[in-house]
């Protein structure tokens, strides 16, 4: 059994983004992502084969879905699910202080 803090080993190198992946099966996958103002670049879009339920756990973020005109603002605690093959994108996050996510990526 590990114990372990999500708020803790923050990443060294605030000018990448950081994914972890937590725990892993053939159905699912759950990450600890940790940015610093990072943001999906322009014109890029997620198209993602499973779907996505995040949590923002600190910081901030923005995201956006095609055929949306704004991106969603997500704080500490709001939730997120995205369906399989939803195109969307990281608009913004945070720059004041690191953005904490978790993803579970699931069928």
């Amino acid at each position: 059994m590990n114990l372990s803090n999500l708020y803790g080993r923050m990443p060294d190198d605030p000018t990448r983004e950081t994914c972890e992946a937590l725990l892993e099966t053939a159905h699912l996958r759950l990450e600890r992502i940790v940015s610093f103002g990072q943001a999906t670049p322009e014109g890029e879009w997620y198209d993602q084969p499973r779907a996505e339920w995040a949590v923002v756990l600190r910081g901030a973020a923005g995201v956006l879905f095609e055929g949306e005109a704004a991106p969603r603002a997500l704080g500490p605690g709001d939730v997120l699910l995205i369906p399989a093959h939803a195109r969307h994108r990281v608009a913004w996050t945070s720059t004041a202080q690191p953005t904490i996510w978790l993803a579970l990526h699931h069928e």
